[in-house]
């Protein structure tokens, strides 16, 4: 039996090298989100809210979600879960649309236009707001990782 030249070997490593090199970097890359998968996490957590069902509002929050409230205060992800389902909050009317989506690999950005009806904890609403979601798509799920929706006002004074 003939000895492997030594090139051969060193060839032969090298490729192995390479190839377990971008094998292992392209697990650990983010699977990117899309537009679609973005949108359709916001009408799935949208359709537990109108249909005050905590567990379809809990299963599309990521563990680290936050809200941020109108006033400049942090609502916590139990507190929106609880509140979803909770009696002191229903909707009348609601709807959303003008989605805006902004993509970087595994993370959407997307602005909505969120139009709703109801009492909250004996308050009468109707508003209008402009809404910014994060989402995030980890293992082939995707997520509301946070949430900021603001009144949409006529007389504008910045912006």
């Amino acid at each position: 039996m003939k000895p492997i030249p030594i090139r051969l070997m060193l060839g032969a490593v090298c490729s192995m090298l390479v190839l377990f090199s971008a094998c292992k970097r392209k697990a650990t890359e983010p699977e990117p989100i899309t537009r679609e998968e973005a949108i359709a996490a916001i009408r799935a957590f949208d359709q537990g809210w109108n249909t005050k069902n905590a567990i379809a509002v809990d299963s599309m929050l990521a563990p680290a979600y936050v809200y941020f409230t109108q006033s400049g205060g942090i609502f916590s992800r139990d507190s929106v879960v609880a509140t979803a389902s909770s009696p002191q909050y229903s909707l009348k009317d609601v709807s959303r649309d003008q989605y805006d989506v902004e993509i970087f690999a595994n993370t959407a950005v997307v602005s909505t236009r969120w139009c709703g009806q109801g009492v909250y904890r004996g308050t009468l609403f109707n508003e209008t707001q402009r809404c910014s979601i994060t989402l995030i798509k980890v293992n082939g799920k995707v997520q509301i990782l946070s949430e900021h929706c603001t009144p949409i006002k006529s007389n504008r004074n910045f912006h």
